[in-house]
């Protein structure tokens, strides 16, 4: 089954995260080595088809092989390492409206599945045969694009059952809840995202999230592995390590661009993160592009 989920994706990747006319639906396809990604993770779900795929977000890494699932719940800067390839998997973003009413037909019906294995704010777990099935189904709706308006809402409603009767239903619960710890914490980081640049406190963001500074400090450490703080820092060199790839700025301008007053700090900072000072960091991955 997942030979078939493969080809799938074999028959529509165009490369790293390929937006697809199915709502919600990326694929994904990696060929060749390439260097690690850094990316911005949205609350969504990757299935594993293919290859092996390493997740660094902060002090943590963790590997997903073909057969599991990886759920994130968060809006999260990781870099990803496509460990084993050829490489193919399938991203749905989730939707929340969806899961919402989904939940409210089920009410509370069927058995509550076992808790999964937890990595803070991401969990892994095996795709059963019935999910991948309903994954495959919803790949191969790309070879008729016609059924795409009449069917696709419908099968991603049967992979989000799926999904609940799994390991991952019981925080994917939380996560549509309103008024939980997971949601205030998504806020929080989402918040973060928009204001990186800016100075900011952590009781700035405790009030976004609704939450005392040491709840907010415990919660956003447990899924994100980093204090709010450094999830801003860690933002903030992404940012201005993209800058400086991308050219036509120098390590002090793109510095200033993302909120550091001091060079001598962006500097320091920059090469405990990637090892090497601004621009020698910057010319070597130009090269590797090149290459």
């Amino acid at each position: 089954m997942l030979d078939e989920l493969a080809a799938a994706i074999d028959r529509h990747g165009r490369g790293l995260w390929s937006e697809t006319p199915v709502p919600r639906l990326l694929v994904v396809a990696v060929d060749e080595p390439i260097d690690p990604v850094d990316v911005r993770y949205d609350p969504m779900i990757c299935f594993i088809a293919d290859g092996a795929k390493r997740t660094v977000v902060g002090d943590r890494s963790w590997v997903t092989p073909p057969g599991e699932m990886l759920l994130n719940t968060l809006d999260l800067p990781v870099t990803a390492v496509f460990e084993k390839l050829p490489y193919r998997s399938v991203i749905m973003r989730l939707d929340g409206a969806a899961l919402a009413e989904l939940l409210l037909e089920l009410d509370g019906s069927g058995p509550e599945p076992p808790s999964p294995a937890t990595v803070g704010g991401q969990l892994s777990a095996p795709m059963s045969p019935e999910l991948i099935d309903a994954v495959t189904r919803w790949v191969r709706l790309l070879e008729t694009p016609d059924d795409i308006r009449p069917l696709a809402a419908r099968i991603e409603s049967e992979i989000l059952y799926r999904l609940l009767r799994s390991p991952l239903g019981p925080v994917l619960r939380q996560w549509s809840l309103a008024d939980s710890a997971a949601s205030r914490v998504r806020a929080a980081a989402a918040w973060i995202f928009s204001h990186y640049t800016e100075p900011l406190s952590i009781d700035e963001i405790a009030a976004v999230a609704h939450m005392s500074p040491a709840t907010l400090h415990r919660h956003f450490k447990a899924a994100t592995g980093m204090s709010p703080l450094r999830f801003q820092k860690h933002l903030r060199l992404r940012e201005a390590r993209r800058r400086l790839v991308a050219g036509n700025t120098t390590a002090a301008q793109a510095a200033e661009a993302v909120g550091y007053v001091s060079a001598t700090q962006f500097n320091r900072e920059y090469r405990s993160v990637y090892g090497l000072p601004p621009g020698q960091d910057a010319a070597r991955l130009r090269a590797s592009v090149q290459s």
